[in-house]
């Protein structure tokens, strides 16, 4: 019975239409019939450059984690940089530099420790937009994060939604972070190119 009961949620659930308010998805067109079109639209749309600001809450810290190892080497205990560390984030995103700013999205991927000599990281995640404007939307980047830097590039490298196609640079700038517990804070300056 509970498994019949299970059965029918997810066939009710997958038949209902999500509501999300401000979701620009649909104006790009969804399924495989509207990615055909707009791929042959293409040659004749134009390029758009958009500014995006945020800042990202990164927290090691405490029972609300949004960054967590999933894997350690054993050398990695003994490494003033951190190397071999690799961890997942879950980051959130928001318009000004306090937790209780308005939400923008999410930074969610991996990233790991990939440096003998200095505290960096190879980064590959996603900017998952959840609220406003470009909701439904994702950039998504990867690159080296040099942390103690004042400040590091990140290549945005694709995107989807309003940001198909999408390349740029996105500007990291370490607005405060504990030494003690590793939380820090992140502002993002992102330059990106699109259809």
């Amino acid at each position: 019975m509970v498994k019949l009961c299970i059965i029918m949620m997810l066939i009710i659930l997958s038949a209902t239409p999500a509501a999300h308010g401000d979701d620009r998805r649909s104006t790009i067109g969804k399924g495989p019939n509207a990615l055909k079109s707009w791929y042959r639209k293409l040659p004749h749309m134009k390029q758009k450059v958009t500014e995006l600001h945020f800042y990202l809450h990164d927290v090691v810290s405490g029972p609300h984690q949004t960054n967590i190892p999933i894997a350690v080497a054993n050398f990695t205990a003994t490494s003033p940089t951190f190397f071999g560390l690799i961890a997942a984030m879950d980051d959130l995103l928001t318009v000004g530099p306090t937790r209780n700013s308005t939400t923008v999205g999410r930074a969610q991927g991996l990233f790991g420790s990939t440096s003998l000599d200095e505290i960096g990281f190879h980064m590959t995640f996603n900017i998952v937009f959840t609220a406003g404007k470009y909701n439904g939307s994702t950039l998504s980047l990867a690159g080296h994060n040099p942390f103690l830097d004042e400040f590091r590039e990140l290549p945005v490298v694709g995107g989807s939604g309003v940001f198909r196609l999408a390349r740029g640079t996105a500007m990291l700038d370490t607005v405060s972070y504990n030494v003690t517990s590793g939380d820090a804070i992140v502002e993002y300056d992102i330059m990106v190119l699109h259809y």
